[in-house]
This record gives C-alpha cells, structure tokens and sequence, in this order.
C-alpha cells in the first residue's frame, strides 16, 4: 500500500508493517484505508517463523517503525524480530458482543484465548454461571488441541483468535473472532503514538523521550466532577516524591495524566523519561532500561550504554503498560523501587539514581497479581499513590471543553485553518457514543473531520453519521440487539422490576461491563448488584 502523502517532501510518514493471517488478516485490510495519508502501512499475511524470516530479510532493504500483530503470533515475534511491537488486545466490550454473537449460534460456547490475553469475561462468567467452556494456549499445536477438546464435549461455537477460528471451521464448528475493527484501530493509533518519536531519533535508538513535558494540569480539560477530582489529586501526589500507580481505559489519557504530574513536582526541571513496556521487544526492554556494559552480550556498544533508568536521574520514568513487563524485570525494577540504584547488564557495581516512577496500566494489576501474571510484592510498591483516569463516556458533559482543546492542539500542529462548528444534534450524537477509544478516538474523529474541511466548518448530525456511522448505532449493530436494549430496560414511568437471569446475562453481553448497564437502565450501582446476588441465589 502506497499512501498519499499530506507531509513536506523532506518528511517521512511512518512505516508500519501487520503481521496476520486469515480472518485477522482481512479485519486489518477492512482498517488500513482509514489511516491512508497518516502511515506508509504494510501487510503480511505469514505467521510465526515464516512471517520472522520474511521480516528479518526485508528489514536487510526497507525501513520499519512499528510492527502489529495478535495473540499467539505477536507473542512469538516479539522476542524474535527487533522492533517495536504493539498488540491488538480485544476490549472486554469485544468479548461479550463476540460471545453475544456465539450465542445465537449454539447454546455451548467455548472460549480459546491465548496466554497473553486477558481473560476479561471471567468475572462475568463466575457471576452468571455461563456454561461458557475456556481454555488458553501457547503453541499452535495446543491451540489445535484446545479446539478439538471443546468440540468433544459438545461446543458449537468457538470464540477466539484468528488461528483459533481458522481451526474451528476447519473441524466444522462455527468460529467467532474475539477482535474488532475498533481493536484494530486503536492498535494503529498506539502504533503511530511510538513511530513518531522515533522518526526523529537514530534508527538504532528505541530509546528515550527525555525532556520537559509537553503538557500541564491545563491540558486536563473538563468541569465534570471527575476531572476536578483528578486535577486535585495531582496536584497532591505532586508534593510527594512516593511511587504512583495511573490505571484506565486505553485513550483516556495515562501519559497526559503522568505529563501533568511530573511538570506540577519539584521535578519539574528535571527530565520526563517515557518508555512503553509493552511496545519494545523483551530482548531490548532489559537493556533499554538498565543499560549495559561493555561487552555485556553479543552486538552490546562499546564502552557500554546508560539506560532510561539512569536517565531519568532527577527526575520522572513513566513506565507505560507496566502489566506488560516481563516478570525478570519486575524482579529487578522491584530493587530500583527499594534500593534506588541500578545495576547495568554485565556490571558489578550499582549506580545510585534519584527519580520518581510513575507507572500506568490500561488492565487492573489486582487481577493481574490475583493470576499470576504480576508481582505482588511489586505491585504493592507501585500501589503507594492512585490516580484513576475516567472514560470519557463517563464525563459526557466535559465532551464541548474536550472538543475545543484537542481542535486547538490539532491546528497548531498543522496547516490546517479549518474551525469546526457543531450544531445541536451533533453534539447530542457525541454525547450518546460510548467512545470505546476515549479521548484518542474523539481526537481521531476531530483529525478526520480537519482533513475532510466541511463547508464553512459546519458539522451536523448528517455529516458525523456519513464518516462516522459507528456514532448512529451505539455499538448496537443489529436488530436483535436493538430488540433486547428495548425489551432489558426498565419502564420509565416505573420502579425498574428485577430481570431475570437469562436477561441479565443477555444485557450485560449488549453493554459490555456493568457500569455502562447500569448508566443504560438508569439504576444505582447497589440496585444492579442486589438482583446479580438475587438470580445467583435462585
């Protein structure tokens, strides 16, 4: 694919390359032409060592920033192929519509994931007692078998990755592909979020964002209850040098967040250190972070290298998607927490360091300590200070301040003259979306109306549904659902009755998790978990 290019001549756009096969391969097709003119992307369509071949070879010719890839495929290239990569992850919204999707299909529904993914259903599972069947895998091999196994027992539908689906067709059940194009999306657009900076930095470097930060406690835009709580509780957490844990939903705003934290410390002129745990290879991760020594490991520089760490002396790291660290790391950053000084690859001696580490997540790390997956001890150590960034779904009454702020950030950064007016109607139509990307989304649609340049800037309902048909249906694609959101809620004119199980179930696979099906029906948090315990019960 040969994008048109909107840059200078001397500019490069990014170059991003997809590593997928089968139903996942034709999701990223149906994606791609929607992020013409912003990336040079390519697709190949290889799986395991046959795609780290193909992409060892072709890196020997041709420039690549960021690769994207899923499940048990991303898995295998990540330690295999050095550059960044970036998982598509399947929201648990995806999940319960994929699972909604099962159902229609046969009563017995298995569920195949592989070992990274998160299995975000099972509390939804445990509370309702689906007779959902999960299994995980690591391999192909087990994958083939995980699909075989759930077949003997009687499974007619299979939800999973794209090689999990390909095999249950295959065997001759139906399968339901756990991702969406919304999934996809949101994975180039974290994609282009790490090729941007490296554009400006030696191809040999995956290195460093450290200098001042690029936004403040102003950039926090919103009146809404939520947002003012934030920005206060910022502004505490920055009179202290304590550890602080960020946690919330993907596109809402982390870094922003950490940005603000950081220029509102006494750290402020010290530098803001950045690194994506989950977007670097593992085999660089180690060495990017703690630095190494001459002589270290194969290919390791010359009179050795410091590392982010280090660099952050005196001032802030933010380690984004923590959760995605590899457990070895979390060992060794546990000490740098303790004992603030860090031993590079190959040396002896610890080097004392001086700075303030803020770490983020898009998953909750209690239920990731709970599986097994992260460190409790370090957790605790991250967990001393809390801040919760909201969805924006949550504060829908902050979506005209969003709008203005992220339409000025977009036009200062840009040729583009261009105000855009929204009328009434239009902005009733944002204020109803559920905005699964959050803010990231919100500012996408924003880019895309600029380039689009609507007459005299004038937005209406018409316009947004025609580039943005996602905004008409809520997420409620067909009938059915549309049948059941009528058929679940409760009377207006009324006190709400309890729903029975199977409407309850039902409902919660339409919403996705319980705080959108409680604000769907209108009823307190207390009242929604009073009927959960009351079906459970009998």
């Amino acid at each position: 694919m040969h994008p048109r290019r909107l840059e200078s001549p001397t500019a490069r756009l990014p170059v991003i390359w997809t590593v997928a096969v089968s139903r996942l391969s034709q999701l990223f097709n149906e994606v791609i032409p929607e992020f013409d003119g912003r990336a040079e992307i390519h697709a190949i369509p290889l799986g395991y060592d046959d795609a780290v071949q193909h992409i060892r070879q072709r890196l020997q010719r041709q420039s690549c920033d960021v690769l994207i890839s899923a499940g048990s495929n991303a898995a295998y290239l990540r330690n295999r192929v050095a550059r960044p990569l970036v998982l598509v992850r399947a929201s648990g919204f995806d999940l319960m519509q994929a699972l909604s999707r099962a159902r229609r299909i046969s009563e017995r529904i298995g569920v195949v994931t592989h070992e990274s993914d998160l299995p975000v259903f099972a509390e939804f599972q445990r509370s309702f007692g689906l007779d959902i069947a999960q299994r995980s895998f690591v391999t192909a091999e087990d994958a083939r078998a995980c699909v075989a196994d759930l077949i003997a027992r009687g499974v007619g539908a299979i939800v999973g990755t794209g090689l999990v689906t390909d095999l249950a067709e295959q065997a001759g059940v139906t399968g339901v592909l756990m991702y969406s194009a919304e999934s996809i999306r949101q994975a180039f657009d974290s994609a282009l979020d790490i090729a941007r900076p490296l554009l400006q930095e030696p191809r040999d470097s995956l290195r460093r964002r450290s200098s001042a930060t690029r936004f403040g406690l102003d950039d926090l835009s919103g009146e809404s209850p939520r947002m003012r709580e934030l920005r206060e509780r910022i502004q505490q957490a920055a009179q202290s040098d304590a550890t602080v844990l960020i946690q919330g939903e993907s596109g809402s705003g982390k870094e922003l967040a950490a940005q603000a934290l950081h220029a509102s410390s006494p750290r402020r002129r010290g530098p803001f250190v950045a690194v994506n745990c989950s977007a670097i290879p593992e085999s660089l991760l180690e060495s990017e972070l703690f630095g190494h020594d001459d002589g270290a490991f194969t290919g390791a520089r010359r009179g050795g290298r410091s590392g982010l760490i280090e660099a952050a002396h005196r001032g802030s790291l933010f380690l984004d998607e923590i959760g995605d660290m590899p457990s070895s790391l979390q060992t060794r950053l546990l000490r740098v927490l303790e004992e603030r000084e860090v031993i590079r690859l190959g040396a002896n001696e610890a080097q004392p360091v001086d700075l303030r580490v803020i770490a983020a997540s898009h998953v909750d790390l209690r239920h990731a300590v709970q599986e097994g997956r992260f460190r409790r001890d370090l957790f605790y150590r991250l967990d001393v200070l809390r801040l919760a960034m909201p969805s924006l779904r949550d504060r829908p009454d902050d979506l005209t301040a969003l709008i203005d702020a992220l339409l000025a950030r977009l036009r200062s950064r840009s040729t583009m003259s261009t105000a855009l007016r929204f009328d009434a109607e239009a902005l009733r139509l944002l204020q109803q979306h559920d905005w699964p990307g959050n803010v990231r989304e919100l500012r996408n649609l924003l880019e895309r109306l600029l380039i689009l340049r609507p007459e005299h800037g004038h937005v209406d309902r018409g316009l947004l549904l025609l580039h943005a048909p996602e905004l008409g249906t809520n997420h409620l694609q067909d009938t059915e659902a549309m049948t059941l959101h009528r058929r679940s809620a409760p009377h207006p004119h009324g006190t709400p009755s309890r729903p029975s199980r199977r409407e309850l179930q039902d409902a919660l696979a339409l919403h996705g998790n319980r705080d959108a099906l409680q604000r769907a029906w209108g009823i307190s948090r207390t009242t929604l978990w009073r009927w959960m315990r009351e079906v459970e019960s009998g």
